[in-house]
């Protein structure tokens, strides 16, 4: 009976624990949201010694000995795959399970890692998005290089925390996709390529032979697109009681609570960016608010990995936003909100306009096609920074070299190439192949809804997307981070990660836009 009461007490214990750590990690989120969108600039310096307090204050909680005491004196480790199969947020057992999985493994990580350096990081990670933005608006990669030498530098000391690691890398992708390392992620970045060749020469003949359709290029009245943007936020599901939508230099998604989701978009005449920007933060931010409310105020009570949280953002995006019955649905909002050439034009045509493949400078503009190009890019010359055969003062011309090879593009200016993301301003590497694991994600889940719910296209056309939203609760949503990311996906879809439903989609989309189909021979 005492072995069970100290259990009961060491339980306790870490739970108040791991639900102050969630506290501690939603204040440093409102500290980061609040900074990209309403901090005036002198404050910057500040900001950053409030952001490292923070992160310093989590980190001395999270490796203190006492933790590790409860965590010793309780049994049970992990869910293995069947009992996942199983697995339900509302019970306790399934989340005390998770629970200690969670937390060994967070705390396993941050141990290895000092303290100062945990701060260190943290300081220049906000210092870094300030410089950052001078520097793009500027044109001025040599403002951003000291800075972005200090992250990198930095970011090397930590991956030398982790000296068992199979790849330099490894250690900063596991902390945005758990489990997954660098061997696979080549591996299917490969096979991605490969497979995404045949298909760009394809849209590229169609394009030369004048069977392309033309891009839906502005100028779109930004206040507007503003209107536009609310209204469809507001149809798709987002609840103006539990959320906001603001502007900022680069959109994001923030989630403080259940209650409490934050979207920023950017707002420009040349295109309808914003539009499906919005519909991509949305699916962040649905994800964040339909988690189980049994998990809330611990670090269950998330998202499990980033390229999970990018294949729900990309499905809203491309999936429904760029589909067929999304034009249906979008097309009538257009002629209100926007009018101008939307007056005259049908669906079909909405359709094959906002799915143009061209080749962009730009990562957030990018279509479906060549968006996987894009992030393959960054991530071979994030592995070549941490593999040390590139250097920080080397990176604008390297990406030059590979926008041209990649892409086929010229790069006219840093601003527009090396300068164009701010994910290194803030110490993110490891975070950019995750967005297109995520596009694979998303057609593995697709596929899976569109087997279920025969008439999604039907409901998505009429602005029906409850089902949707239900479906996507059940299957990924509720869980958090209950699960792993792989459990996760594999209950959703019974699958591993592939590339190939991801081809056959757009192989699929392609054939209706630009007329061609595998074998080498467009229609007419």
């Amino acid at each position: 009976m005492e072995e069970v009461t100290a259990a009961g007490e060491a339980f306790a214990l870490l739970r108040e624990r791991m639900s102050e750590l969630a506290d501690l990690e939603a204040i440093s989120g409102l500290l980061d949201w609040d900074q990209e969108t309403m901090m005036p600039a002198r404050g910057a310096r500040a900001r950053a010694e409030h952001v490292a307090t923070v992160e310093r204050l989590h980190h001395e909680r999270l490796t203190a000995p006492e933790v590790g005491v409860w965590l010793d004196s309780l049994n049970g480790d992990a869910l293995d795959d069947a009992a996942a199969m199983r697995a339900e947020p509302a019970d306790p057992a399934d989340r005390d399970h998770a629970l200690l999985r969670v937390t060994r493994r967070d705390r396993g990580k941050a141990l290895r890692v000092p303290r100062e350096l945990h701060a260190e990081l943290a300081r220049a990670r906000s210092t870094g998005q300030h410089v950052w933005a001078k520097a793009r608006s500027a044109d001025d990669f040599e403002a951003f290089l000291p800075q972005l030498r200090l992250l990198i530098d930095l970011t090397r000391r930590y991956v030398d925390c982790f000296p068992d690691a199979e790849h330099p890398y490894d250690p900063l992708l596991d902390d945005y996709e758990p489990g997954m390392r660098t061997a696979q992620v080549v591996e299917l970045f490969a096979r991605l390529r490969e497979g995404l060749g045949p298909l760009v020469a394809e849209i590229a003949r169609a394009r030369d032979e004048g069977r392309a359709p033309e891009a839906l290029d502005g100028p779109f009245s930004t206040d507007d697109q503003r209107r536009l943007v609310r209204r469809m936020l507001v149809d798709v599901g987002f609840d103006p009681l539990a959320g906001r939508l603001d502007e900022s230099e680069h959109p994001f998604s923030t989630t403080t609570a259940l209650g409490d989701q934050r979207i920023t978009a950017r707002f420009g005449e040349h295109s309808l960016e914003a539009m499906f920007a919005g519909l991509h933060e949305f699916g962040h931010a649905l994800y964040d608010s339909q988690v189980d409310a049994a998990l809330e105020h611990t670090p269950l009570c998330t998202g499990v990995s980033s390229a999970l949280h990018e294949s729900q953002s990309r499905l809203w995006e491309n999936m429904v936003g760029r589909s067929r019955a999304g034009a249906e649905y979008l097309l009538p909002l257009l002629r209100e909100e926007v009018g101008g050439v939307f007056a005259a034009m049908d669906a079909d045509e909405l359709y094959r306009r906002v799915n143009v493949v061209r080749p962009s400078l730009i990562r957030v503009e990018a279509d479906e096609v060549n968006y996987a190009l894009h992030i393959i890019l960054r991530f071979e010359l994030e592995l070549e920074l941490f593999e040390g055969t590139l250097q920080a003062e080397d990176l604008a011309g390297a990406w030059r070299e590979r926008a041209s090879s990649y892409l086929g593009i010229d790069v006219p200016d840093d601003a527009h190439g090396v300068l164009q993301d701010i994910h290194w301003a803030f110490g993110g590497f490891g975070y950019f192949p995750t967005y297109a694991l995520g596009n694979l994600i998303a057609a593995m889940l697709w596929a899976r809804i569109r087997a279920d719910l025969p008439d999604i296209d039907a409901r998505v056309a009429t602005a029906e997307f409850g089902p949707l939203r239900e479906w996507l609760r059940e299957h990924v949503h509720r869980f958090g981070r209950m699960l792993t990311p792989a459990q996760t996906l594999r209950r959703a879809t019974g699958s591993e990660i592939a590339v190939e439903p991801f081809l056959d989609y757009l192989w699929e989309k392609h054939a209706g836009v630009h007329g061609v189909h595998r074998g080498g021979a467009s229609r007419a």
